[in-house]
């Protein structure tokens, strides 16, 4: 699949309805990008066929919690899918396909693949973005349950969802209700590339980072941040007169930012460089 082929189709699903739109083929059109050879029906397949075998264990003879966990198991017990621990910032790690293939990912991809595994059984499995970690929960009228799916699928309820954000911000973060509410499809992609955003910023590979920011501002045109990013891109890439335009919109936007007096200054360089080859 060609990258603008990718990037078209990831737009198309953007414009559905929450109900309707493919979590799992959102997240393998952002992997396509990156492998133009990667073949998205062969990776829904894979995830029919992990469907499937967790099908095979009675798993719709039981409550849901019950259900979730044995799902939990089968993928992160038996099937092997882990937290790669070692190599945790592998660009590898945030595509949906690599961690199928590889059964190593982050908290966010591994949370996507039990969510899509579960919508296969008719489980309602929601993603949960925690600060600095990501796991799933089972709501229902009285109750909630959580699973870490890095951390072996281990299951959590509130406290031990505390606790986690506890331990890693040093009880510096004050926890609020609202860590727990279940993310949108969209926000889920979202934070999805903005973990590979990251990854490119440390690698300075500006190309791929581009590629990011504009995925990611078709989830959310108005991102100032993004705004200014790419302008900084840009920056980097000597496109100057499209870098001008995003910065002078960032500022437009955006005039008391605390970067305000910095990228006054960028936009001066920019139309000193522009004058160069006037």
């Amino acid at each position: 699949m060609k990258r603008e082929d990718a990037r078209s189709k990831f737009a198309e699903i953007l414009s559905c309805e929450e109900s309707v739109l493919e979590l799992d083929r959102a997240a393998l059109l952002i992997a396509a990008e990156d492998y133009p050879h990667l073949e998205v029906a062969h990776y829904l397949d894979k995830i029919d066929s992990l469907a499937e075998a967790a099908a095979r264990s009675e798993i719709h003879h039981v409550d849901p919690v019950t259900a979730i966990q044995r799902l939990s198991d089968l993928l992160f017990n038996e099937l092997g899918f882990q937290g790669n621990l070692l190599d945790y910032f592998d660009a590898r790690n945030s595509f949906l396909s690599e961690v199928i293939d590889r059964r190593l990912g982050i908290p966010i991809t591994l949370s996507v693949l039990i969510i899509e595994v579960g919508r296969r059984l008719g489980l309602k499995i929601s993603g949960v973005g925690l600060p600095g970690h990501f796991v799933v929960k089972y709501m229902d009228q009285s109750s909630e349950a959580f699973w870490d799916p890095f951390n072996g699928g281990r299951p959590l309820d509130e406290d031990g969802c505390r606790s986690l954000i506890d331990r890693m911000y040093n009880g510096s973060l004050e926890f609020k209700p609202s860590f727990l509410d279940p993310l949108p499809k969209k926000q889920i992609l979202s934070r999805m590339l903005q973990n590979l955003k990251g990854i490119y910023v440390r690698a300075k590979d500006h190309h791929k980072t581009l590629g990011v920011i504009d995925r990611l501002l078709l989830i959310n045109p108005g991102a100032l941040t993004e705004i200014r990013d790419r302008g900084l891109v840009n920056f980097a890439l000597k496109n100057y007169n499209i870098a001008r335009i995003d910065l002078e919109q960032y500022l437009q936007l955006s005039p008391d930012a605390e970067d305000a007096a910095a990228t006054r200054e960028r936009i001066k360089q920019l139309r000193q460089r522009q004058a160069q080859f006037n």
